[in-house]
């Protein structure tokens, strides 16, 4: 062993909790990016909608200043500022600079939180540049500032409070950029996810106000007492019902291992409606758990279970029927599980998903008892759910024949199935190294064959506008042969099929005209990767290409612009040169060399990635544009369309 590679005590590093949240942002807000940015606003949320659950407070205001930092204020009864006998500093400095501070461990303080961990604040005050907490309780304005998570200044007396003032707590904070990679929050980001909060609280006002934007701030204010059965019908708005909302809630009692009784609070709500579409939200102390857990499990399971045993005992399934599958109960189906629990255990401090193996059981006993009497009570309703999942069972049948398109032997890969363009495969064997274009037309497609690097680009053409699959199912999906041609290249099944590790190339391409055309096509396809092939859309595995609208230049120097204002500026820069300006009507005007150049060479090229940020609303906005009822659609193009002319629609 060399001097170098010495290994002895003065190696050993002890970070305190504060220079670990700095030196480990990822294990406390998941990242350094957007995500976790605003990550850092709902761990600020959590504790004020504590103080709501607490029955402490009635009123929470998010504000977006513009000197780039966050505040977030409430009603509730303040964090104390006395001393902490026990640490010897005020209680307001524990709570903001410890790890594992706060109220949140003493079940007499909250019967039910979301920031159970002790870290969230003082990790939001960690990552934070500055942080200014206010506090009003006890007669008195209070206040301290920190700097990267320190204290700069003691907990201070401000000033007495005046009449009607009332009690509550303020926190303002500025990400620190030397940890955070992006600063700027998204509005429109924060206005979901409190929304959200404010159907699992009911009778709490939530206001979001923005004041970046100038002169008049943007400002949405939710307040809702229909709970999740409001949720569910907002989440459906625009889609046709097949019942009312089955709503149930209810507290549960256990007992621990030491022989303490706990309660668990469960709420469910759920309504099928005529779509293809699935929506399902999973909550925990109003903590969106993304990745479920118990209590979706709970959920899913009693779900399908009382229509499995409503349509036995009604005769709707026969003695030689199989059951019905949670993919076939799925189908249709908008449900939203809540549950409160005084000790959640979640995977990690994100909170991505629920732990409690009780909470499984209880969700299901307590949904299961409150279905089963809707079916038993509301029989035509009843046997709509029945039939919707017995169209679904059909149609998960029709998806086994997706497997027929596919062969373990790359060679020969396409079986029985006719493409309307052959695929040009690459040579490379490698997923992680190789990409797929689905290129609008064989003109394109042929030069795009022309000009790749055949090592580790294909070329799959499609001709025209494939199947809209929002409105049509899996059995209809499968009889297309363009949407044949995708599920066969890729390799990786469809639906319930699909496998995510079979995937044959880590970089899907969708090539299309610059063109409202091509944006249709491209809107038809990424519909298709929402709905049947997920996982390729959540992997990061879906890409746009850009192709450029202009070639600008003289017959010996040359420029491409992709938008107006670049071709502007392209003209511009030749100043006052007799130009040639080519705008390219589709990707098939482009010589192989021109579409290489532009949209295919990777050292040249811009993609755009296409990610889930929110699923449901992505499933919101998939629904509305591309689904069957005609009125959300034109509201929606009424207000966003620039220019909207002979309107059609």
């Amino acid at each position: 062993m060399t001097e170098n590679t010495a290994y002895n005590a003065d190696q050993i590093q002890v970070l305190k909790g504060i220079e670990h949240v700095r030196k480990r942002p990822g294990m406390y807000m998941g990242g350094t990016d957007e995500r976790a940015l605003h990550h850092m606003v709902y761990e600020a949320v959590d504790n004020s909608v504590d103080e709501a659950m607490a029955g402490r407070a009635s009123a929470i205001v998010i504000t977006l200043h513009e000197d780039g930092s966050a505040s977030v204020s409430d009603n509730g009864a303040g964090i104390p500022v006395d001393i902490h006998k026990k640490e010897g500093v005020s209680a307001l400095q524990l709570v903001m600079t410890e790890i594992g501070g706060g109220a949140k461990f003493d079940n007499d303080a909250y019967k039910v939180s979301g920031g159970l961990h002790g870290v969230g604040i003082s990790a939001v005050n960690a990552l934070s540049e500055h942080m200014l907490v206010e506090v009003r309780r006890d007669g008195h304005m209070w206040a301290q500032e920190y700097q990267k998570g320190k204290p700069v200044t003691g907990v201070e007396k401000i000033r007495k409070l005046e009449k009607g003032e009332g009690t509550g707590t303020s926190v303002r904070f500025l990400p620190d950029p030397e940890i955070m990679e992006v600063l700027e929050f998204n509005y429109k980001t924060l206005v979901r996810r409190l929304r959200e909060i404010a159907f699992l609280v009911s009778g709490l006002r939530i206001t979001v106000r923005d004041e970046r934007v100038q002169p008049y701030p943007a400002e949405m204010t939710f307040y809702f007492e229909g709970g999740l059965k409001a949720f569910v019908r907002y989440l459906n708005r625009n889609r046709d019902e097949l019942h009312p909302v089955v709503y149930a809630q209810q507290d549960v009692e256990h007992k621990d291992r030491h022989g303490s009784t706990y309660t668990i609070n469960v709420e469910v709500a759920m309504q099928y409606t005529d779509t293809s579409a699935t929506v399902e939200l999973a909550f925990a102390n109003t903590i969106n758990t993304p990745d479920g857990g118990s209590h979706q499990t709970g959920m899913r399971g009693a779900i399908t279970r009382t229509i499995n045993n409503f349509a036995r005992e009604v005769g709707l399934l026969k003695e030689r029927d199989a059951n019905f599958s949670s993919n076939d109960t799925l189908e249709g189906l908008t449900a939203i599980v809540s549950i409160k629990h005084p000790d959640p255990q979640f995977e990690s401090q994100t909170k991505v998903k629920l732990m409690n193996a009780e909470v499984n059981a209880t969700v299901s006993q307590v949904f299961s008892d409150v279905f089963s009497e809707y079916l038993k009570t509301n029989t035509r309703e009843a046997r709509r759910i029945v039939e919707k999942c017995m169209l679904s069972k059909r149609a998960r049948d029709a998806a086994a024949k997706a497997r027929d398109l596919v062969r373990n032997s790359r060679g020969n890969l396409l079986e029985n199935t006719t493409l309307p363009g052959k695929l040009a495969d690459c040579s490379s064997n490698d997923p992680g190294s190789t990409e797929l274009f689905i290129v609008e037309g064989d003109s394109a497609g042929g030069s795009a064959k022309q000009g790749r690097d055949r090592h580790f680009q294909a070329i799959l053409p499609i001709r025209g506008k494939i199947l809209n699959t929002e409105r049509a199912r899996l059995d209809k999906v499968l009889d297309n042969n363009e949407v044949r041609s995708i599920i066969a290249a890729l390799g990786a099944g469809i639906g319930e099929d699909f496998d995510i590790d079979k995937l044959r190339y880590h970089r899907v391409i969708i090539m299309t005209d610059a063109d409202v055309d091509g944006a249709h096509i491209s809107t038809l396809l990424l519909t298709f990767f929402f709905r049947y092939m997920t996982e390729v859309v959540q992997g990061g595995f879906l890409y746009l290409a850009q192709p450029p609208l202009y070639r600008v230049g003289t017959k010996n120097k040359f420029q491409y612009a992709y938008t107006e204002a670049e071709r502007e500026a392209v003209i511009q820069s030749f100043n006052g040169q007799k130009l040639t300006i080519q705008r390219y009507k589709g990707l098939g005007e482009m010589n192989p060399d021109q579409l290489w150049d532009t949209t295919m060479n990777p050292e040249n090229r811009t993609l755009l990635q296409v990610t889930i940020e929110d699923f449901a609303l992505a499933d919101e906005t998939f629904d509305m544009l591309m689904g069957s009822s005609v009125p959300p659609r034109k509201r929606f193009i009424q207000t966003h369309a620039k220019s909207v002319r002979n309107l059609d629609v």
